[in-house]
């Protein structure tokens, strides 16, 4: 049985997400909090507060066993975006689009179980 968490509206751009998201997807869970806790970029702490909303989901609302779990699928899809300008020379404005992100992570427990 797969559960999902989802966080929306991350304050962080959907590339710099993707990049620590990739470090996680197929492991176990215990592993990926670890690796997770000692990586230091931004996008490390929304995508581990996540983790922690899948593996409750899975333990409440599923009675899964937290040992058990693996990260089987998580993806960052791109939210919406703020869109800003910065005054420029001669009373012209440079935009500045600050891009937000939906990060998802579903776990499920291995295949033996």
């Amino acid at each position: 049985m797969e559960v999902t968490a989802t966080y929306k509206l991350a304050r962080i751009s959907p590339q710099k997400a993707r990049l620590v998201m990739n470090e996680i997807r197929g492991m176990a869970v215990s592993n990926a909090l670890d690796r997770l806790e000692h990586t230091p970029k931004k996008a490390a702490g929304f995508i581990r507060q996540t983790l922690f909303s899948a593996i409750a989901n899975a333990e409440h609302n599923h009675g899964l066993d937290i040992d058990e779990l693996f990260v089987s699928s998580c993806y960052v899809n791109e939210g919406a975006r703020v869109k800003r300008f910065r005054a420029r020379a001669k009373g012209r404005g440079a935009r500045i689009i600050k891009r937000m992100c939906h990060i998802t992570v579903k776990v499920s427990e291995k295949e033996g179980s």
